[in-house]
Order: structure tokens, then sequence, then C-alpha cells
């Protein structure tokens, strides 16, 4: 047999895509494991097209994720997610993906790893390993299925689905153990080709930085594409990037934070409301939404914004003195992002402690859709070379 199968799903979560596998189906080896993962998405690709596997190309759609019963008394299921790079040999466990989470319960009650819902609406108790956080996913069930059909539209993915409602629960210092990893809601850096100039950096769900649109020369009603073809911009962001991992104790240097955590942190664009047009070309008045955003992932502009990366920035725009909060419209309440896709509710709650300020709950809601079962396929050749490695 030139190839083995290994039982998936593949699943839209919000506005990504990912193939899911049971945590009994996939090996515990990390080695064998992430090779395994290198092969199903099509990875490493240097045309990015990842045509030899199931990515698409960008880092929306070069994911996978592992769920199974948990251990903890405060969780059903544990979830594991992997930022699948689209041109190197990585995996990143880094951060967790906000947008996946919202289809882990969907697996969940679908796959039998919790006992199936006597009611119209499932409570699923996530515990993500990447982050050390718990996340409440509660959705609709018809005969004891996750509801997928549903009159939720979500900007960036077409039509409608069934509301899902993600809460996550204590999102501060989710990979750093603080909710301002500094201890400053604003921090200067020097970097070549800009000279000195100002961020926030917060932890919350996943690390973020923070730069204020104008000091790169943007207005963010740009388009992706020419963001990322803005080659100087693009290379200044990853420098702010790499400082910011850095400074936020993620990455001992630059260069590593540059090859080996690509995925954190997260670096977004702000700037206070304008009116800009969508990917449909369809304008968004300014009064519509709160804050202007864009946000950097994998190196690319994403296509609409992060769903961890949208809850940073809601939480830091809740955090009085840092750039996000200067930037946004309203100061208390849920908070209305404008993106690329459009305009997308955050609810954030923080709280003002002798500490500092506490990041206590944050609510999202998506839709997720189960596309495709069955298995993946991966050459055997992957399995006896690492056999003979291991053995040798």
């Amino acid at each position: 047999m030139t190839q083995r199968k290994i039982p998936a799903v593949f699943y839209r979560g919000g506005t990504s895509r990912a193939i899911f596998f049971n945590a009994k189906d996939i090996t515990a080896d990390p080695r064998l494991r992430d090779e395994i993962f290198l092969r199903a998405i099509g990875s490493p690709d240097p045309n990015g097209r990842q045509l030899d596997g199931l990515g698409g190309g960008i880092s929306s759609l070069s994911k996978v994720a592992v769920i199974g019963p948990s251990s903890r008394p405060d969780a059903d299921v544990d979830y594991t997610f992997g930022q699948v790079s689209v041109e190197s040999p990585l995996v990143d466990y880094a951060g967790n993906c906000g947008n996946m989470s919202s289809a882990v319960g969907h697996f969940a009650v679908d796959e039998g790893l919790v006992p199936t819902p006597e009611g119209e609406e499932a409570t699923v108790r996530i515990y993500n390993t990447n982050t050390n956080k718990i996340i409440i996913s509660k959705f609709r069930v018809e005969g004891g299925r996750a509801a997928v059909e549903g009159d939720y539209a979500l900007p960036g993915v077409a039509g409608t689905g069934s509301l899902i409602t993600l809460e996550f629960t204590d999102p501060g210092g989710a990979s750093t153990g603080k909710l301002l990893p500094t201890g400053n809601t604003i921090d200067e850096f020097d970097i070549e080709g800009i000279g000195r100039i100002e961020v926030s950096l917060v932890d919350a769900t996943t690390p973020g930085v923070f730069v204020r649109a104008q000091d790169l020369g943007l207005t963010l009603t740009e388009t992706p594409g020419i963001i990322d073809a803005n080659y100087t911009v693009v290379v200044n962001l990853e420098q702010i990037r790499a400082e910011a991992a850095v400074r936020m104790g993620i990455s001992p240097d630059r260069r590593a934070a540059s090859e080996s955590s690509p995925l954190v942190p997260k670096v977004g664009l702000v700037s206070p409301p304008k009116e800009y047009f969508d990917l449909t070309g369809a304008p968004v008045p300014a009064g519509s939404f709160d804050i202007l955003s864009r946000m950097m992932s994998m190196g690319k502009t994403h296509r609409a914004y992060p769903l961890t990366g949208s809850m940073c920035l809601a939480v830091a725009a809740r955090i009085p003195g840092t750039i996000p909060y200067e930037a946004a419209r309203t100061k208390t309440g849920a908070l209305l992002l404008g993106h690329t896709s459009g305009v997308q509710p955050v609810g954030a709650e923080v709280s003002e402690t002798p500490e500092g300020p506490r990041a206590e709950k944050v609510i999202v809601h998506r839709t997720a859709r189960r596309l495709m079962e069955g298995a993946v396929l991966v050459p055997a050749s992957v399995f006896d070379a690492y056999h003979q490695s291991a053995s040798a």
C-alpha cells in the first residue's frame, strides 16, 4: 500500500478551514504527527498553492486541529490547534485559532466525544492546550447533532448559518502569563527604516502588538492586496512583530521570532473609523463601527480578521492608555470592528484591579459547517522514513 488512511473531518469554522482529527486516530509523537499534518495540508510549497494537499495557499486555510476527551474536571474535550506554514516545513502551536474553536463543539457532539444533548442546545467546555484556557461553546442541535442551517450572517462567509456563541473565560496572559506583558500600555520600539514608533503589547486569547496605521503611512482603506504588495510596509511590520516577540518573552531574539514563531504575536494596524470598501466592493460607513483595523497573519494581510486577534483587539480597546483605546470611538461595551470583510461585534469585559486591568471574558459569535468526512491519505514513505530514523 503506497498511502495510509487517517480518519479526518474537513471543517469550516468562522472564516477559516481546517482538517480535524480525533486524538485517538493521530500519533502522539510530535515529529511524525507534524509530518502527517504537513503532507495532509500540502506543505511546504514554494509556489504557495498547496496543490498536493487540502490547504488553500493562505494562513486561514492552512490549519489542523486535534480533539479528544479531557481528563480535566472543568472541560469536556481537549483541543490542540496547529497553524501550518504554507511555504516552510513548520507547524506552529504557539497560539490558538478562535475561528476553528467555533467548530470544536460541533465536532465533539457529532463524533460522540460528549454525551448526546437531550434538548435543543448544547454546551461544550473546551480546554485549549495551546493557551491553557477554557472556551465555552453554545450552539443549537437537531436530532442529537450540531445544527448547521440558520439565519446568522458572518462577514467574510457567503450565506448564513446556525449561530455559535463562544465565551473565552479569563483570556488574559494566554501565552505570556500577563495581560500587559511589559506592564505598559504603550512601549517604544526602534525599528530600522522607521525610527522610534509607539506600540501596545497585549496578551488576551493570543498575544498582539498594535500600531497606528498612520505611523506606517497607511489609511486602512487599502485592500489586502495593496498592503501585501507594499514591500516596505510588510518588512517593517515583521520587524515590529519580531521585536514584540522579544519584549513579550516569546522569543529570545528577532531572528528566532521570524523563523520559529511566525504565528504569535499577531500584529494589528488600527485607525479611528473612516469609510472604506469591503472585499465585495460595498461601502462600509464610518458610523457603522467603532474601530478600523487590519491584522497580519503569517506575513499576509488577513482577508477578514483572525478571531483570537479580534478578541485581543477588543480587550486592548477597553484598556485606557493603549493605542486601540485611543482609536476606538466607544470606550465601553461590545466593540464593533471594521475589517476587510465587513463589521464584526466582539464583547469584551475588562475590570480594574489593584494589580492593574484584568480581562474577565470575551464573547464572540460564529458559524461552522462540517464539509467532508472520511480519511486523509498520507504516503507510507512518511511513516517508513520516521521509523527508520527512530530505530537508527
